[in-house]
């Protein structure tokens, strides 16, 4: 076994129920909290936190403001920001953080997508560590999918829990309708949750295996909406060719919308783009279509 690594990760959290109507990461962690052998490594400490227990309750995504957007540095300085889930912000910044000089190490936020997604891994920093981990959880799982996001962006002004740790990650999966549980998916959740836990084991041994030099990778570029009129109802929906075809190319003219008429829109791009959250339920209330993306390759200096 390799020697203690310089970059440790001694604390890791896993965080269920950001949103409270993806249902998954609530059961995760409740099983794990009855199991915690199926959590526990020899190298560091893991916790279970149930992020917004009132809106799962309440059956919804959030009460008052989706957590998930919460957790910018100006934004948890704001004591002007106070309505629930701005107020749980701050109260997950001082028990996991404070961001930026966080006590936990590597943060994974569990959530659920009602888009045919798969098992995803979000990265939301770039970094030799989050390379690694991309490169050892594809290779264990080769079903994976791995999203860069917008790993361009810096730590303190991403909105997103995860960058509440020294490292945060997401493992988004689905199909899942939004309150209900399936096997199938928690299943891949638990997976994935699981590889992410022997990475961390291995990394902190410096002890991972050989690992490909080349992972393949996604990058967000931007999101599309919904064919909207002037006064902001909806023209149309997700062309059928689409539905269902998370991470399959939309190459310049592909149709991507049928109007409600039966015109078909096509894809006006000078490039072939790779779609994710197509026609995600929770993404309506802003008529938000999919997120188009490039396909990158995650490359090992050391592989």
């Amino acid at each position: 076994m390799g020697s203690q690594t310089v970059d440790a990760i001694k604390q890791v959290a896993i965080v269920g129920g950001v949103h409270g109507n993806e249902f998954s990461g609530i059961y995760l962690i409740k099983q794990y909290q009855a199991q915690p052998e199926l959590m526990t490594r020899s190298s560091f400490n893991t916790e279970t936190v149930w992020a917004n227990p009132e809106a799962h309750f309440a059956n919804k995504r959030y009460l008052q403001s989706d957590l998930n957007r919460q957790f910018k540095n100006t934004d948890l300085a704001d004591m002007t920001l106070t309505d629930y889930e701005q107020s749980r912000a701050k109260v997950l910044n001082a028990q996991l953080g404070p961001k930026g000089q966080a006590r936990t190490d590597l943060i994974i936020d569990l959530h659920n997508t009602t888009s045919n997604m798969g098992a995803c891994l979000i990265l939301t920093q770039a970094g030799e560590f989050y390379n690694k981990m991309a490169a050892y959880v594809k290779m264990q799982m080769p079903e994976a999918i791995i999203s860069r996001d917008e790993d361009h962006v810096a730590a303190q002004d991403h909105a997103l829990m995860c960058t509440l740790g020294r490292y945060g990650v997401l493992v988004e999966v689905g199909p899942q309708s939004q309150s209900v549980v399936r096997q199938d998916i928690l299943d891949l959740m638990h997976k994935m949750t699981q590889h992410i836990l022997d990475f961390v084991e291995l990394y902190n041994h410096n002890n991972l295996p050989q690992l490909p030099k080349q992972t393949e990778a996604f990058r967000y570029l931007h999101s599309i909406k919904l064919p909207m009129n002037d006064q902001g109802e909806r023209l149309g929906m997700v062309h059928k060719n689409i539905q269902d075809n998370d991470y399959q190319p939309i190459n310049p003219g592909d149709p991507i919308f049928t109007l409600f008429d039966g015109t078909e829109v096509k894809y006006d791009g000078a490039t072939t783009v790779y779609p994710t959250f197509i026609n995600e339920a929770a993404y309506y209330d802003n008529n938000l279509a999919m997120s188009l993306n490039e396909k990158v390759f995650i490359t090992l200096e050391d592989a």
